[in-house]
C-alpha cells in the first residue's frame, strides 16, 4: 500500500479549514461583535498559514500572514470588526483557494489587489489606529524592496530557545538576503542573580541593504511571528538613517501594531481593474485527491461484515474439500448459499451508507453565493436551511452543486424584489430564500423556495411564442407552461447582467437533474414566490430492483416506485383496448403495454400483470408478461449509441450472464401521462 501524498493531504485539509473559515466569516457578518467567531476566524488563519509554510506554500502562508495580522488587530480590540473587512477576508479566501489549487503563478496582482482592500478597510475601520504610510510605501507594490534597504527591530519572546528557536539561525537567514548590520539591543538584559541562562533577553535591530522585499524578510520569521515582536521599516535614506540609528537602541515597537500598520500601507496604491483582469485568469488547478469522511462506528460494520464473511468462506472450503455426500450436506451447502447471500445484502446496504454525506455538505456552500448576491444586487437576503442531516450519495451531491448555484442565482435576481419593491408590496424589507430535503422513498427531495414576485406567466408565454416553442394561443397546462423556462436560451430578463439574462443557465439545470435520473417539479404564485423541487434518487450505484419479463427479455423496474402489481385478464385487457385504463379504487389509471411500445412481435401471456409505478405523486401502470421476482440491480451505464433513449436509464447483468435493461421510471409515468390527456381531449 503506497503512503498517502502529503500535498494531497494537505490540499484537502486546507479545503475544510478554507470551509470552516468562510462559515465562521459568514456568521460574523450578521455579528460583528462576537468575539468567539473573531477568535475561530483568527485561528483558523493561524493554522493555514502554518500548515502552508510547512508543506512549502509560502505564497499561501505569506498571503494569509497579512489576513491574520488584520484579524488579530480586531481580536485585540485594536479595530473593530466590520462588513468591507468581512467582505475583504472572503475574497482573500477564494485567492487562498486558489494557491491551494496551483503554484501562485501569474496570481501576484489579484493578493496585491486583494491587500490594497484590506489596508482600505482596516484603515475605514478606525482611521486613528492606522500608521500613516509614507508615499513611498504606499505607491510600492507589496513585493518591491524598499528605496534604501529595510530596517528590522524584533525581540524573540523569552522561551523561544527552549521552544527549539534559535536566534542565530534567524540572523543568518537576514544575512542571506543582502548586507545585514547587525546590533543587539540590550536594555532588557537583568541583573547576574536574576539571569536565566535559559531565556533570550536580547532584542536586535538589523539594517538590511540589497533587493529583498518585505515578503522575504516576513518569511524569515514565519514561523515565529505570532509570538514575537517585529517591526520593518523602509530605509529611505542615509541622514535619515543615521538619525534613526541612534535612537534604535533604545527603541523596541510592538510587533503586532507595527506590523500590521506597515503591512497594510504597502498594497494600497494598487491600480483599480488589475484585480478583476487577473481573477478572471486560468489557473491550472491540482486535482484533488476525493475523499469521503466516514464515522468509525460504520467501519465497525463494516469489519463484522467482512468478518463473517471470512468465516463463511471457510466453512465453504471445508465443504468443497470433504465433498457434498447425501441431504446433510446439501443443507450444509445451502446454509452457506443463504449465508452468502445475506452477507452479501448486508455488504451492499454497507458500502452504500459509506458512500452517503448529509446535504449539509451541499447547503453550507450557498450561504457564501447568498451572501454575495445580496451585496451585489443591493438586496437584502436571508438564507435558511432545513433537513441538513438527509444523506445522499457522494456523487449525487457533487452533481447537484452547479444546478442549485443556477437556481438560487436565478431566485435572488430575477425572483426576490429590492427592499423598495418589497415594503411597497407590504413584506418584510428582506427576501427569504429557503433550502430543504427530505427523503421520500427512494427518492431525496430538494426545495429551493423564494418569497418574491413569482413567475410572469405572460411573459413566459410571450417568450415561448416569440422562440417558437408553442403556436399563438395553443392551449397547454400551467406545469407545461412553467417547464418553458428551462429550454436552452430561454430567459425573460429585461436586460443581460452578470448574474442572469442569458438563458443559459436554467437548461443546464435540467440536463444535469435529468442525467441523474431525476425530475423538476416547478408552481409559482404571483406575488407569493416560487418553489423548485428537485426529485433525486438516493444513489446511483445499487437498486433493488423488480425483474419483469415482457416477451423474450427481461426488464428492472427499480422497486423504489412500484406501489403494487394486479393482474390482466385476458377478457379485461380485450375490453380495454383503445383506452388502455383500469379503475384502481374508484381512480382511472392509464397503462403502457411494454410489449407494443418495446415491439417484441410476440403474443401476450394468458395471465399478464400490471406493476403500478408512482414517481411525483402521478402513476401509471405497465403491462409485462410475468413478474420473476426481487433483484439486486448493480447499475451499469448505457453505451453512447443508447444513452438518448429516454425509456432507459441503464442496464445490468443477471446471474447467468445475460442482460437486463432499467426502465426510467420519470419517463414512462410521463408518458403515460400524455396518453391519458391525449384520450380524454379526443372524448
Amino acid at each position: 500500500m503506497s503512503a498517502q501524498d502529503p500535498i494531497a493531504a494537505f490540499r484537502v485539509e486546507a479545503g475544510e479549514l478554507l470551509g470552516d473559515i468562510e462559515q465562521a466569516l459568514l456568521d460574523l457578518s450578521h455579528d460583528l461583535t462576537s468575539r468567539d467567531l473573531v477568535d475561530s476566524v483568527f485561528r483558523g488563519l493561524h493554522t493555514l498559514k502554518g500548515s502552508g509554510a510547512m508543506f512549502g506554500f509560502d505564497a499561501l502562508a505569506g498571503f494569509t500572514h497579512h489576513c491574520e495580522t488584520a484579524f488579530d488587530r480586531v481580536r485585540k480590540g485594536q479595530v473593530p470588526a466590520t462588513e468591507e473587512l468581512v467582505a475583504v477576508i472572503l475574497s482573500a479566501m477564494d485567492h487562498m483557494q486558489a494557491l491551494v489549487d496551483g503554484d501562485g503563478a501569474g496570481l501576484e496582482a489579484v493578493g496585491d489587489e486583494i491587500l490594497g482592500r484590506l489596508h482600505q478597510a482596516i484603515g475605514a475601520a478606525d482611521a486613528s489606529v492606522a500608521v500613516e504610510p509614507t508615499a513611498a510605501s504606499v505607491a510600492a507594490p507589496l513585493s518591491a524592496p524598499a528605496a534604501s534597504g529595510w530596517r528590522i527591530t524584533f525581540r524573540l519572546p523569552t522561551d523561544c530557545m527552549t521552544n527549539g528557536t534559535n536566534p542565530l539561525m534567524l540572523l543568518d537567514e537576514l544575512r542571506s538576503l543582502g548586507d545585514a548590520k547587525v546590533t543587539a539591543q540590550t536594555d532588557q538584559i537583568p541583573s547576574l542573580d536574576e539571569l536565566d541562562a535559559s531565556q533570550c533577553h536580547l532584542g536586535w535591530q538589523v539594517e538590511l541593504r540589497g533587493d529583498a522585499s518585505r515578503a522575504d524578510i516576513e518569511d524569515v520569521f514565519i514561523f515565529v511571528m505570532d509570538d514575537m515582536t517585529l517591526d520593518i521599516v523602509p530605509i529611505e535614506a542615509d541622514d535619515a538613517d543615521e538619525t534613526q540609528a541612534e535612537a534604535a537602541p533604545t527603541t523596541a515597537l510592538a510587533a503586532d501594531t507595527g506590523s500590521v500598520a506597515s503591512t497594510q500601507a504597502t498594497p494600497a496604491a494598487i491600480e483599480p481593474g488589475t484585480g478583476d483582469a487577473a481573477r478572471n485568469a486560468k489557473v491550472a488547478p491540482a486535482k484533488a485527491q476525493e475523499s469521503v469522511r466516514v464515522p468509525a462506528e460504520r467501519l465497525d460494520v463494516l469489519m463484522d461484515r467482512v468478518g463473517e464473511l471470512v468465516i463463511v468462506q471457510s466453512r465453504l472450503a471445508q465443504l468443497s474439500n470433504q465433498g457434498v455426500r447425501g441431504p446433510a450436506g446439501e443443507l450444509a451447502l445451502r446454509s452457506v448459499a443463504e449465508d452468502i447471500e445475506r452477507l452479501a445484502s448486508e455488504l451492499r446496504d454497507t458500502m452504500m451508507v459509506l458512500r452517503m454525506v448529509p446535504v449539509a455538505s451541499l447547503f453550507g456552500r450557498f450561504r457564501r453565493l447568498v451572501h454575495d448576491l445580496a451585496r451585489e444586487t443591493g438586496k437584502t437576503i436571508e438564507l435558511s436551511t432545513h433537513g441538513e442531516t438527509t444523506e445522499v450519495d457522494k456523487t449525487v451531491i457533487e452533481r447537484l452543486a452547479d444546478p442549485m448555484v443556477h437556481l438560487i442565482r436565478n431566485a435572488c435576481d430575477h425572483g426576490l424584489e429590492t427592499p423598495e419593491e418589497r415594503v411597497a408590496a407590504g413584506k418584510p424589507e428582506a427576501g427569504h430564500v429557503t433550502l430543504s430535503a427530505h427523503q421520500a422513498g427512494g427518492e431525496v427531495l430538494i426545495t429551493i423556495r423564494d418569497d418574491g414576485r413569482g413567475i410572469n406567466r405572460e411573459r413566459v408565454r410571450a417568450k415561448a411564442e416569440a422562440q417558437g416553442l408553442i403556436e399563438p394561443g395553443a392551449q397547454i397546462s400551467d406545469s407545461e407552461l412553467l417547464q418553458m423556462i428551462f429550454h436552452p436560451g430561454f430567459s425573460t430578463a429585461a436586460q443581460v447582467t452578470n448574474l442572469s439574462g442569458r438563458g443559459v443557465g436554467m437548461d443546464v439545470v435540467k440536463r444535469t437533474i435529468e442525467s441523474l435520473r431525476g425530475t423538476i417539479d416547478i408552481t409559482s404564485n404571483p406575488g407569493d414566490g416560487s418553489t423548485v423541487v428537485l426529485r433525486i434518487p438516493l444513489t446511483l450505484a445499487i437498486i433493488e430492483g423488480l425483474l419483469v419479463r415482457v416477451g423474450e427479455g427481461c426488464y428492472v423496474i427499480p422497486l423504489a416506485v412500484v406501489e403494487e402489481c394486479i393482474e390482466l385478464s385476458l377478457e379485461e385487457d380485450m375490453r380495454s383496448r383503445g383506452r388502455s385504463f383500469i379503475t384502481l379504487r374508484d381512480r382511472l389509471v392509464p397503462f403502457i403495454r411494454l410489449r407494443e411500445m418495446f415491439a417484441t412481435g410476440t403474443k401476450p401471456d394468458p395471465h399478464q400483470k400490471i406493476v403500478v409505478i408512482t414517481t411525483g405523486g402521478e402513476r401509471v401502470g405497465l403491462v409485462v408478461d410475468q413478474i420473476i421476482g426481487s433483484h439486486q440491480t448493480v447499475i451499469k451505464s448505457m453505451s453512447p449509441l443508447h444513452r438518448d433513449v429516454a425509456t432507459f436509464a441503464g442496464a445490468t447483468i443477471l446471474g447467468d450472464g445475460s442482460v437486463a435493461l432499467i426502465l426510467d421510471a420519470v419517463q414512462l409515468v410521463a408518458f403515460g401521462q400524455e396518453q391519458e390527456e391525449r384520450l380524454r381531449a379526443a372524448g
